[in-house]
C-alpha cells in the first residue's frame, strides 16, 4: 500500500540523522533543534500533500517539501518550494 495513510500510520518511526538535522536546518533556515518535530508538524497538517515516488515519500506543505525514505522512515532532506 503506497497511499499517504501508510506514512501517517508510521509517524512514530520517523527520525533523521545528525547530518540530516544539519541539512534540514540549513535548507529551511531553522533555528529549532528539534527538526523532526518541526517536520512531523508539517506532515500531520491536513493541507500537507503526501506522495510516494520510488523509494521515498514526499510531503509538501507550508512552503517546503520533506523527503522521507519509505523503508527506514528517515527524513533525508527538506527544501523550500
Amino acid at each position: 500500500m503506497d497511499n499517504a495513510q501508510t506514512l501517517l500510520d508510521n509517524l512514530d518511526k520517523i527520525h533523521t540523522t545528525k547530518m540530516g538535522i544539519d541539512r534540514i536546518k540549513r535548507n529551511l533556515g531553522l533555528e529549532t533543534q528539534d527538526v523532526v518535530l518541526y517536520c512531523l508538524d508539517i506532515i500531520k497538517d491536513k493541507d500537507c500533500k503526501i506522495t510516494k515516488s520510488g523509494k521515498n515519500w514526499y510531503a509538501q506543505g507550508r512552503g517546503c517539501i520533506i523527503t522521507v525514505n519509505a523503508s527506514s522512515y528517515t527524513i533525508i532532506t527538506a527544501h523550500k518550494t
